[in-house]
């Protein structure tokens, strides 16, 4: 009888124990939680600005995403600090990395977390990988979190003249930015614009369009570059930001501009491509 006693005070000990143990671990983990919200609000950009990316881990991070209402989840707020930065609605971007990376789950999204299937092109200095698309063995971006893809993205699109009259759309006008890429030779799908505005639509991604609206965004924010190799300077750009954005030294900015030192004035264009 005392052993079956002290079995049972055994048990119970253990199963406090436990419980603490738990406990305390759902408190690290939501004060965790509450600390990476708190950074993240604290490191997001103004309207107008672009918010500067974490150093990019050294190991590739896979994301494991089930459906497309986790893919809309994971990515809605990354999707809306580029709207902030860049000018492109969160939608269009939202429903872009839907369409091209198979809600996340791609091979190609899987392999190299670009969700956007931006090809090498010249220049590119970063990590690739090659994947089979419109030609067998094509070179493609690759990153190490899909952050990055989603910057790489906005460059991508306010680097390049022929997208520049997408940004005298509203940034509400999410069927008139799905048109525009196809007619700027974004995608040859001739249905492209319809299926992103069928995603837009079902998922009600233009609603993240909205919130940033709410919170004081204006049309007339972003000025994108009229020519490929000309960067017109924004309020807060650096010979340094410039130098990590196209992929040149500052030197070498410098020589490239005819520069005698670091000052930069808002407007001024500068040559980005040697």
């Amino acid at each position: 009888m005392k052993k079956i006693i002290l079995l049972i005070l055994l048990v119970g000990v253990a199963l406090t124990s436990c419980k603490s143990k738990k406990r305390y671990s759902d408190q690290l983990r939501t004060k965790n939680v509450q600390n990476e919200r708190r950074n993240s609000k604290a490191d997001s950009p103004n309207k107008g600005e672009k918010a500067d990316l974490p150093a990019e881990p050294s190991k590739f991070i896979r994301f494991k995403i089930d459906s497309p209402i986790e893919y809309i989840e994971t990515f809605a707020e990354t999707a809306q600090l580029e709207m902030m930065g860049y000018g492109i609605p969160a939608s269009i971007t939202l429903a872009q990395g839907l369409l091209e990376s198979g809600n996340g789950k791609g091979e190609l999204a899987m392999k190299t977390n670009n969700h956007f299937g931006i090809k090498c092109h010249k220049g590119w200095e970063g990590d690739y990988d090659f994947h089979d698309d419109d030609e067998k063995g094509e070179c493609f971006r690759k990153y190490n979190h899909p952050m990055y893809s989603f910057r790489d993205h906005s460059i991508f699109l306010t680097t390049r003249s022929r997208y520049a009259f997408l940004f005298n759309l509203r940034h509400t006008d999410y069927k008139g930015w799905a048109r525009g890429l196809r007619k700027a030779g974004y995608a040859t799908d001739p249905k492209y614009p319809q299926k992103l505005i069928y995603l837009i639509e079902k998922y009600d991604l233009h609603k993240y369009d909205k919130q940033i609206k709410k919170a004081g965004y204006t049309d007339n924010t972003v000025v994108v570059t009229g020519a490929d190799n000309i960067h017109t300077v924004q309020k807060g750009d650096t010979l340094y930001s410039l130098s990590k954005k196209y992929y040149l030294s500052v030197d070498e900015l410098m020589q490239l501009n005819n520069l005698r030192s670091s000052d930069l004035s808002i407007g001024q264009p500068l040559k980005v491509k040697k």
